[in-house]
């Protein structure tokens, strides 16, 4: 769960599922869409899919605990080199060094080596020199000590080092130039995104897709939405995704609100639109969603912020199209 989110925001979620799912075997029972509802808002929803994966490979092939083989671990979904060293290390005491951002600053600074976790040959020097540092007898503690002199110690910006206790050793701190350790990652640049999406009522439940657009949160249910290089082309995209799903055209009224959001690098304008279903929807990739289980059911932040800017109102009928 802390895979690209911060401490503060993965803990209510993190109580959360463990009240929902106390053990891995009641994880490893529990319905997809359950796991992905309770996730919902935190993002990176492939990580969900992956602790649900995980959960089950756990009870059908490690009799529900953790492996302690190295090979088994990372074999497990979403576990890459630095969780199952982590797990390792702090669970079973196996002389394994982790590297997360916050390991790779301090290493970085105490040798004031350039370079970023991105850099492979970087990556390699600093696990490197972790490893021999690590130790032996206590691993766990000790990657723990070093992850937690990085989240508050030896910060980004403001590094406290007069607190340090490896200031002596720094050579960063030596040549007084700590915060040019490591090297920033080049940051991808917000790439300007337009999309339009449907509001369909049908009593007191609205039409939902699995999946947005463009592969985009595949596992999640969204209101029916298409991306476009423009807002009339997103509309146009829409009209046409629509009118695939029913046996009729579906007609698109008036823009109900705008609002910006973003996934990853994508910086999204949003406008929704009333629509109306003259006839029926075609098998079954549409499903119809009660307004008050919005909250119980997997839907992407997006369809909760449109949510929460609609509230629940009640949508008046489209006026009739003009004859002839």
């Amino acid at each position: 769960m802390l895979q690209q989110t911060q401490i503060a925001t993965v803990i209510p979620y993190y109580q959360r599922l463990l009240r929902a799912f106390p053990t891995v075997a009641k994880l490893a029972r529990a319905p997809l869409d359950r796991v992905l509802a309770l996730w919902s808002g935190m993002g990176y929803y492939r990580r969900a899919r992956n602790l649900h994966r995980a959960a089950r490979m756990l009870v059908r092939r490690h009799s529900g605990r953790f492996p302690r083989d190295y090979g088994q671990a990372r074999a497990l979904p979403g576990v890459g080199d630095y969780t199952a060293r982590a797990v390792l290390s702090i669970a079973y005491k196996q002389p394994y060094a982790v590297m997360d951002g916050n390991v790779a600053r301090v290493a970085a600074r105490l040798k004031a080596r350039r370079g970023n976790v991105h850099v492979p040959a970087f990556r390699k020097a600093v696990q490197t020199e972790l490893q021999r540092l690590l130790s032996r007898r206590q691993p766990g503690k000790f990657n723990q000590a070093i992850m937690e002199l990085g989240q508050t110690i030896c910060l980004p910006r403001g590094p406290r080092c007069l607190a340090c206790p490896l200031r002596r050793w720094c050579r960063a701190y030596r040549l007084s130039k700590p915060e040019d350790y490591p090297s920033p990652r080049p940051r991808r640049s917000a790439e300007p995104h337009y999309l339009a999406a449907a509001i369909l009522r049908r009593g007191s439940g609205v039409a939902m897709v699995r999946g947005l657009d463009e592969g985009l949160l595949g596992e999640l249910w969204n209101f029916p939405s298409a991306f476009g290089k423009s807002a009339a082309e997103a509309r146009r995209r829409l009209q046409k995704k629509l009118n695939a799903l029913a046996s009729r055209p579906v007609r698109l009224g008036p823009r109900l609100a705008n609002l910006q959001h973003g996934i990853t690098y994508r910086s999204i304008r949003v406008q929704v639109y009333q629509a109306e279903l003259g006839g029926k929807f075609i098998g079954e990739s549409v499903r119809w969603v009660r307004l008050d289980r919005l909250a119980q059911t997997a839907v992407s932040q997006l369809v909760r912020k449109i949510s929460a800017q609609l509230g629940r109102r009640d949508f008046k009928p489209l006026p009739a199209p003009p004859v002839g």
